[in-house]
């Protein structure tokens, strides 16, 4: 099915922004889910189960529906594991008593080294949205960097996080090599049957920004806090965009080396 070719002009416009958005919709659906689970389970839980093990219950719940009915592919899951690993071992890391970056203060069955097992779908969430819109939106890269270039700087950036409270924080130089790999990198994509195209950097800011009002959204409702929100919440500081911004281009990378290896 296409579109009407005498659909012209505005109405054609808003109806491809209509299918795009839906796609989103869709493709962001373990994250709506989970953030939906944080609104409505309390925080004291439900029948004596702590909120941190019922999120995770949700979490399995909806990987095991997704790949029952066929709406997340091997590929796909085998990425989510790839995420959650790597979010929980910096989850680990970032509330260690040494470093405290933030905490989760309430109780879990499922809480090891002070981080609740569900954390790590919060970073599956990120890197499965992105493997969704990739097959819904049909996206083609035109002027990407080298793969293993690509990579590299992944690896930094994810070292970065580690090694900023030892030897100095390097994000602006990890955002500058960023610009220069990708500065003519740009992304295809169709949100119906017409095809539109943005830059790959601005779609990284994006995802940065998204993450980050997700962020604000788990710290109102608890689910975490840095230490200037023990007290009483306030916005994130919106320096966090930035890093942010910077695991969206890992995730992407690991996204991108995933498709290749499914193309071998």
């Amino acid at each position: 099915m296409i579109f009407n070719p005498e659909i012209r002009g505005f109405k054609r416009f808003f109806l491809e922004i209509s299918f795009g958005f839906l796609k989103s919709l869709r493709a962001a659906f373990f994250a709506l889910l989970f953030f939906v689970s944080v609104l409505i389970i309390p925080r004291d839980g439900i029948l004596g189960m702590p909120r941190y093990d019922i999120l995770l219950i949700v979490m399995l719940s909806v990987q095991v529906w997704l790949i029952i009915n066929k709406l997340e592919s091997k590929q796909e899951f085998f990425g989510i594991l790839i995420f959650h690993f790597l979010g929980f071992a910096m989850e680990v890391f970032k509330v260690s008593a040494e470093i405290a970056s933030w905490n989760y203060q309430d109780f879990g069955y499922t809480k090891f080294f002070g981080v609740p097992l569900f954390a790590g779908f919060m970073y599956a969430a990120i890197g499965s949205f992105m493997l969704q819109l990739w097959r819904s939106m049909r996206f083609e890269i035109h002027h990407p960097p080298s793969l293993y270039f690509g990579l590299i700087l992944s690896l930094l950036i994810y070292i970065n996080f580690f090694t900023h409270h030892f030897i100095g924080d390097y994000r602006i130089f990890l955002a500058l090599i960023a610009l220069m790999l990708y500065r003519k990198t740009k992304i295809y994509f169709y949100p119906f049957d017409k095809q539109y195209s943005c830059h790959l950097l601005i779609f990284f800011l994006f995802i940065g920004f998204l993450i980050y009002i997700a962020e604000n959204f788990g710290t109102f409702f608890h689910v975490w806090h840095y230490p200037n929100q023990a007290e009483e919440w306030e916005l994130v500081h919106i320096g966090k965009w930035n890093s942010w911004a910077l695991l969206s281009i890992m995730t992407f990378s690991i996204v991108i080396f995933l498709k290749n290896l499914n193309t071998k």
